[in-house]
């Protein structure tokens, strides 16, 4: 039988729902989407019918979304030209197929499994990326990825999940990748020289004397990160490996990103991180943390990757062909079975988000470092808890299908 109409023909058979719901393999929830959907087929107009295939296909919540966005815009266009003999071209047709189409989108969320909205989280008066970023997409309720297991246990089933920031310092540097809030109009400009000057925007980049860097006060030896947000136009600037070299300054690499739209590098292209994705999105940052929630996936480094990467990476940095490996762009989420109940507050949410927003592989690095900003106000003997959770206690999420 076909998703939405095999609802109500079991239910003239007089089965309860719940026996329905087993019998399809789904959920309750999903069982009243599909009869939602199912209750406005026949009387829907073609693209609406289209649209109630796409749930058949499995379509994702934001792919029917930009679907429904492009039946309201035709429908619109159609009823002001009011197109003679056409059956839905009067401007009082058009609203109701609209409302048709939001109900189907909505259907759709529910069936699918995906979050029905998404939100952004703010820097300096600045979205850190559209509510439709898959940053800010929650991915608890997708599937598992076919070869998940293989590619845990790559990455390491015993080894524990670490917190890579928190307060104070660590060896004389300061834990985690900082950022900082600029003013553009108000910070001197720079062009830095790069190493890998082919793949870098050549900028100019607003870089305060006093930006922090990774690794501060002393950074020798690390990645040297630099994260930029300019609040006068939502710009971030990322810089790898930044340093003095005189009266300039030298980096290996870096990216500029529009923090209001969701365009990519170019693929093959790095950035200030190995993935070429931009590192602020994926910082655990202690306000959040403090506000109860963190909205968004995180990013962790992987010992080992592989020679490929996957939606929304564009790059790879390393050798191997090894399918057993993780390719760059990596998806995962900690197990919805974990009882995070036990845990102190500051670990309890992150863990919370990894199991709503998972965390993306962006790095090669030690296994399960999760990544956030340095702040005083971290407790670190509570953000050491995390180290209860392994990598046994995480499943690859198939991101197939997860686009903005």
């Amino acid at each position: 039988m076909a998703p939405g109409r095999d609802v109500p023909e079991l239910l003239a058979r007089g089965l309860a729902e719940s026996q329905i719901a087993s019998r399809l393999g789904v959920g309750s929830e999903t069982l009243r989407a599909r009869s939602r959907v199912a209750a406005i087929l026949p009387d829907a107009p073609t693209g609406t019918r289209a649209a109630a295939i796409a749930i058949r296909r499995g379509l994702l919540a934001s792919e029917m979304h930009r679907s429904v966005a492009e039946i309201s815009a035709a429908m619109r266009m159609r009823a002001r030209r009011r197109v003679p003999g056409t059956r839905w071209a009067g401007s009082r047709r058009c609203v109701g197929m609209v409302a048709v189409a939001t109900t189907l989108a909505a259907a759709l969320a529910a069936a699918s499994g995906a979050s029905p909205t998404a939100s952004s989280p703010e820097i300096g008066g600045c979205p850190v990326f559209p509510p439709s970023s898959v940053w800010n997409q929650r991915v608890d309720r997708l599937p598992v990825a076919k070869d998940s297991a293989t590619l845990i246990r790559s990455i390491g089933l015993d080894d524990p999940l670490h917190a890579d920031f928190g307060a104070g310092l660590y060896d004389g540097q300061r834990i985690g990748i900082p950022y900082v809030v600029v003013s553009g109009a108000s910070t001197p400009m720079s062009s830095p020289r790069f190493a890998y000057a082919t793949e870098s925007d050549a900028g100019p980049y607003p870089i305060p004397d006093d930006v922090p860097v990774e690794g501060d006060p002393h950074p020798d030896g690390g990645d040297r990160h630099a994260l930029i947000v300019d609040s006068d136009t939502c710009t971030l600037y990322e810089l790898y490996d930044l340093r003095r070299g005189g009266a300039s300054w030298l980096a290996g690499s870096g990216a500029t990103w529009n923090l209001r739209s969701n365009a990519l590098r170019p693929a093959g292209w790095t950035s200030a991180d190995a993935a070429g994705l931009p590192i602020l999105p994926g910082l655990a940052r202690y306000d959040e943390v403090a506000a109860g929630a963190i909205d968004h996936a995180l990013r962790f480094t992987a010992p080992r990757t592989r020679r490929a990467f996957i939606y929304p990476a564009r790059h790879f940095a390393s050798g191997s062909t090894d399918p057993a490996l993780p390719p760059m762009g990596l998806r995962v989420r900690l197990k919805a079975s974990v009882d995070i109940r036990d845990f102190p507050p500051q670990a309890r949410v992150v863990l919370e988000a990894l199991k709503r927003y998972g965390m993306i592989l962006a790095d090669n690095g030690a296994p399960w470092y999760v990544s956030g900003a340095p702040d005083p106000r971290w407790s670190n003997d509570e953000l050491h808890t995390l180290a209860r959770v392994t990598g046994a206690d995480f499943e690859v999420v198939d991101t197939s299908h997860l686009r903005p």
